[in-house]
């Protein structure tokens, strides 16, 4: 683990360019601790014992395992039952939860906008307890702000940042002959024909999992549209552009190039991130392009865990304008409306103690929100900070202003790969779903 005051470029100028984001992985269901329902009961002792409910997706269980039993230590009386759901559940299951008003006292939060889920969706609903009053909210970078922020206040907690970018299997390039990543399109494609004809899958994609399906899409678009115009944010929100007349074309040609080329697993819309993560760490395929949050489970299920490692998935034929998306890692919030919001709220600011941050951000391979001289960062996100300075934006869905336009671009990408739609049509239907 590299050291932040050793890093070459400083955390300031890489909180600044970074803003939120809203997707980012999870896939098994798991949980830990038998449901609780956020009762109260009375202990040997006779003073009131508080249960709270959690529900998270699996990324966030490897964190709230370590912190759950620290604060079990630090806050005698107050139990946290955690459980873990997929992504898609989630954002299905749990928003009626919010609605109908029964939602667990503490939940997942996506950052930004962008889902159903997302902290200005739920925000917005009345659904989330104000945090502004804990004092780890009075150091958010102005940058990260809109992620975590609806009205100038605070209503999402998370521990730092990720990204976007290859996971690769460091023994299958050296066993392809490959000596390093590559650093533009055309030698990306020589690097999976490289593989390919070695007898490796290059490119293992889990599109049956729907958040999957993005990821392709996310690492290219930051080359192909932000770094010709950084405004495209902005002019697509004023109706001056659209998916349809920018550089999103280009990043579709170019994943489904990779599929006609042959550089994906057979059948990728009938296979699972599970699955996904699986042929990488085993070494029956090269690389998967995926958010290093995940890249936990990827060590997690390989025989040697530092055989895996990430590099940016090159976006252009000039290496000087491959851009990378960043943004913050998903959070929690407290509801609003529950019956311990204050224990809740509690919780949370317990996690925004630095040395909560350093252990969350360190469980999931992030950079950390603030830092300190114990804060860390992953090897294996090392080649990303050089982009964080000028070539870095945040995941796409930040900026979509509804909840309909992410589940249209799973879809259309499913569609795509599986030969049901062409690109226009895909385009099309995604600037439908923007524009209401």
């Amino acid at each position: 683990m590299t050291d932040l005051r050793d890093a070459r470029i400083s955390r300031a100028q890489f909180f600044r360019m970074m803003g939120g984001l809203a997707v980012a992985a999870a896939a098994t269901a798991c949980s830990t601790n038998p449901q609780s329902g956020g009762t109260t009961a009375t202990g040997a002792s006779g003073a009131a014992a508080v249960d709270l409910k959690f529900v998270g997706v699996a990324d966030q269980k490897a964190p709230m395992d370590a912190l759950l039993a620290a604060y079990k230590q630090a806050k005698a009386g107050v139990s946290i039952a955690a459980s873990y759901a997929p992504t898609d559940q989630v954002q299905t299951s749990l928003r009626t939860q919010l609605g109908a008003g029964n939602a667990p006292d503490l939940h997942v939060v996506y950052p930004g906008s962008g889902s159903a889920m997302s902290m200005t969706e739920i925000a917005k609903a009345g659904l989330l307890a104000d945090l502004s009053a804990q004092a780890w909210t009075q150091t958010i970078p102005t940058g990260f702000k809109p992620a975590f922020q609806q009205d100038g206040k605070t209503f999402m907690y998370s521990a730092g940042s990720s990204v976007i970018g290859a996971i690769y299997n460091k023994k299958v390039f050296q066993e392809a002959g490959i000596d390093a990543p590559p650093t533009t399109w055309t030698e990306f494609l020589g690097v999976c024909e490289k593989l390919k004809k070695a007898g490796k899958v290059p490119i293992a994609l889990g599109a049956q999992t729907p958040w999957v399906t993005q990821l392709i899409n996310y690492a290219l678009v930051p080359s192909t549209v932000y770094a010709k115009d950084p405004t495209f944010d902005d002019k697509q929100s004023a109706g001056q552009t659209s998916f349809a007349q920018s550089g999103w074309r280009d990043a579709m040609e170019m994943y489904l190039e990779l599929q006609k080329r042959g550089y994906f697993n057979d059948k990728p819309n009938g296979t699972t991130f599970e699955q996904q993560t699986s042929m990488v760490a085993t070494g029956k395929a090269a690389m998967a392009i995926q958010v290093s949050a995940v890249l936990p489970a990827f060590r997690d299920a390989a025989t040697s865990p530092d055989d895996l490692s990430m590099f940016p998935l090159p976006g252009s034929d000039d290496a000087a304008t491959v851009w990378i998306p960043a943004g913050v890692v998903v959070g929690l919030g407290a509801s609003a409306k529950g019956k311990h919001a204050e224990e809740a709220k509690a919780f949370i600011d317990f996690l925004g103690k630095q040395e909560n941050i350093n252990t969350w951000a360190k469980a999931v391979a992030a950079i950390p929100l603030t830092q300190d001289a114990s804060s860390t960062i992953d090897p294996a996100v090392e080649s990303f900070l050089p982009f964080t300075k000028d070539r870095a934006v945040p995941f796409m869905d930040q900026r979509w202003p509804n909840a309909e336009v992410q589940p249209t671009h799973f879809a259309v990408v499913q569609e795509l790969l599986s030969g049901k739609s062409t690109i226009d049509e895909a385009l099309k239907k995604m600037d439908e779903a923007y524009a209401k």
